[in-house]
């Protein structure tokens, strides 16, 4: 015979009661196991199908699954509840002003060399130069050789150089970019070589990694008072106003003639102070027309072309730009310093 009806429809309205009774999600987890854990009543009902008649088995199954589904149905409208409750009182609990004003998040920004440095190639593309860049590390040749540095120059040091083996070390100007461009490309050539550059250096003015942009111009007609003037019109746009300049003789073993270029204090324009050690001038670049033997290592004939280069650090820009006494202070990652270029 089939399962009691009676006792079926008990069942089902016990467990309707229990469950409309659960007042938490725990209560209503407990109501769940009483009726389909293992030991529950609905499964009791599943294992007694065992000892009917195939014909009573259909129709007790069909009484168990009845039960089941209208079970099951009253435990998922029951969880709705609950946990809309559960919300409910947790925006309650945990109330939030909206009109409060909300939590304002950093906004990072170019450092002031990154600044420093697309302010300065910035200025050389609308002059006409192209911008190159090549590897950081470098061999002797490119480094040195090329730019006629001899085996017993003093920058070959190991005290400013820095060396992986006796071929390769960490380019210490990025004129060997200039050596790599002459040779991919023909003249008349107008390039810019921005980067970073190694030297073992370390103090108010000097850190062991630095910036430099240096440029190169080759072409039949170039003369050192196009270089001056170059130079001049730069720093009148960089600086943003007319400044004086002066060129004094120097040395650099890839230029002949060479010169180093001072500009009058931005600082006292001209008085004399701690910043241009009372002088009233301040050096800036380097610069000079390129060694015959640097054309002949980039594959350009000196007897056809000649050319004018130039370099200047990034960082002694910034600092002029930004009024920075300490170089190292662009790399101490002091928030209070670098927060006051978020809207340069």
């Amino acid at each position: 015979m089939a399962l009691d009806q009676a006792e079926l429809n008990k069942i089902l309205a016990s467990g309707q009661k229990a469950i409309q009774d659960a007042s938490s999600l725990a209560l209503l987890n407990d109501c769940r196991v009483a009726y389909f854990g293992k030991k529950g009543h609905i499964t009791d009902l599943m294992k007694q199908l065992g000892s009917l008649s195939p014909d009573q088995k259909k129709i007790a199954g069909k009484q168990i699954n009845d039960i089941k589904q209208a079970l099951e149905q009253s435990l998922q409208d029951k969880k709705i509840i609950l946990e809309q409750s559960a919300g409910d009182a947790a925006l309650k609990n945990n109330y939030i002003d909206i009109t409060l004003p909300g939590r304002q998040s950093s906004v990072g920004s170019l450092h002031p060399i990154t600044h420093t440095k697309n302010k300065i190639c910035e200025i050389f593309r609308k002059l006409g130069f192209a911008v190159a860049e090549g590897p950081e590390i470098e061999n002797e040749f490119y480094n040195f050789e090329a730019l006629n540095i001899g085996p017993n120059h003093p920058a070959r040091a190991m005290q400013d150089t820095f060396y992986f083996t006796n071929q390769l070390l960490l380019r210490t100007h990025t004129s060997p970019v200039q050596i790599r461009y002459m040779q991919e490309h023909p003249a008349p050539i107008k390039m810019l070589a921005p980067g970073r550059v190694y030297r073992c250096d370390f103090d108010v003015t000097h850190t062991p990694m630095f910036h430099q942009v240096e440029g190169l111009l080759v072409d039949k007609t170039c003369t050192f008072s196009d270089l001056k003037y170059i130079i001049n019109l730069f720093l009148s746009h960089f600086f943003e106003k007319d400044i004086p300049t002066r060129f004094r003789a120097s040395y650099f073993p890839f230029t002949e003639p060479s010169a180093e270029v001072d500009i009058q204090c931005v600082q006292c324009q001209g008085a004399g102070c701690r910043i241009c050690k009372q002088t009233g001038w301040l050096e800036v670049m380097g610069c000079g027309m390129v060694h015959p033997k640097v054309l002949e290592n980039g594959g350009i004939n000196p007897e056809e072309y000649t050319g004018y280069a130039f370099g200047m650090g990034v960082e002694r820009f910034a600092m002029l730009s930004y009024s920075v006494d300490d170089i190292r202070a662009f790399y101490e990652n002091d928030v209070r310093l670098l927060k006051q270029f978020s809207g340069v």
